[in-house]
């Protein structure tokens, strides 16, 4: 027990000196010069090169144009899709002016119908070998530049369909480099970094501010939704975000898998005994189980759930769809997810 103890408070120590050197090692390795067309960037395995900064950028995924309208280029946007819930508050009247092509995947037609210079997406699933919304061949015959989040493709294969296989654990330094790269493409980079820097900045605090109440060893699951409210979960792999958050925390993830949203039957979720259940959040209508209250009714009814202690004691944490997915959202996850299990009394 002793050397237990030892160990715990030596990763605890070891977590808060890394995130303080986040914020005192924040970009001395970029410098904030001002882009040299034509600049090429290998992006998700393709060299892509830009002549001169987009002037007509289209958003396939929220984070992808979250991270456009934080670089300050909402003018730069002509056409956004792929939303799971309302746009940063502080963007809202910004985001009001932006074409909204779909709220799911786009069609090809919408998409060049806007004659974009440039189409970012945070999914390969909607700009990929068999993107919902077009291939990068497509959009490269008509010379359009393709960008997709290297959150989505970096020790991530995406070929089997649906969410994909994470074989490494995210790292917020993905986004980081995502913000970085288009800051460079819009020929921006003191924006970028000035973003990166108050992201590193918020994930420190967040890290430190739970470095005195860890949650060492709670098992925990994340429920994004489901096809069926009755039917299995979509529920957090061992390597997306949502272990990124946990790993901060210092908890577990009760799913053991190396997809990112595998789905996982409610009588093997309730024989791992999760003492969380976070809640996406979302206004998303695509499944049944968007609906956060329809969820959380679920869990109370039905047979096998309602008997969970973490359902009767309603140990649930609600979080922004978004912060679950590898996003500029997902230090917002680590915040609301320590701040549920301070409330419930969980923290050791």
């Amino acid at each position: 027990m002793q050397d237990f103890a030892h160990r715990r408070a030596r990763g605890g120590a070891f977590v808060v000196t890394v995130a303080l050197g986040l914020v005192a090692n924040a970009s001395s390795a970029y410098a904030s010069e001002q882009t040299k067309y034509p600049l090429t960037l290998q992006n998700c395995g393709a060299s892509v090169t830009f002549d001169k900064a987009p002037q007509r950028a289209v958003a396939i995924g929220q984070n992808s144009t979250e991270i456009l309208l934080s670089l300050g280029l909402a003018d730069k946007i002509v056409g956004t899709a792929v939303w799971v819930g309302p746009v940063l508050p502080q963007f809202e009247k910004e985001n009001e002016k932006i074409k909204r092509l779909a709220d799911n995947s786009p069609s090809f037609e919408s998409v060049v119908a806007q004659e974009p210079d440039l189409v970012a997406a945070q999914f390969e699933w909607d700009v990929g070998q068999q993107g919902q919304a077009g291939t990068r061949e497509q959009f490269s015959d008509l010379g359009i530049p393709t960008y997709i989040s290297p959150a989505d493709c970096v020790a991530k294969d995406n070929s089997g369909g649906g969410d994909g296989v994470r074989k490494e654990p995210f790292t917020m330094a993905l986004v980081y480099q995502e913000i970085r790269e288009l800051a460079e493409i819009f020929n921006v980079p003191d924006r970028g970094e000035k973003l990166v820097s108050d992201l590193k900045r918020r994930e420190a605090e967040a890290i430190t501010s739970i470095a005195g109440d860890k949650a060492t060893g709670l098992p925990v699951v994340f429920w994004f939704s489901s096809k069926d409210v009755k039917g299995d979960a979509f529920v957090a792999g061992k390597n997306g975000a949502p272990a990124y958050m946990l790993r901060a925390l210092g908890a577990k993830n009760i799913i053991d898998t190396d997809e990112e949203w595998p789905l996982v039957s409610w009588e093997t979720i309730a024989a791992k005994d999760p003492a969380v259940i976070v809640v996406a959040e979302m206004t998303r209508r695509r499944y049944a189980a968007d609906d956060p209250a329809v969820k959380v009714k679920f869990l109370e009814t039905d047979p096998v759930t309602s008997q969970l202690d973490a359902v009767k004691e309603r140990h649930f944490v609600m979080m922004d769809a978004q912060a679950m997915n590898p996003t500029i959202r997902t230090i917002d996850g680590i915040e609301a997810l320590a701040n549920g299990i301070r409330a419930f009394g969980l923290a050791k």
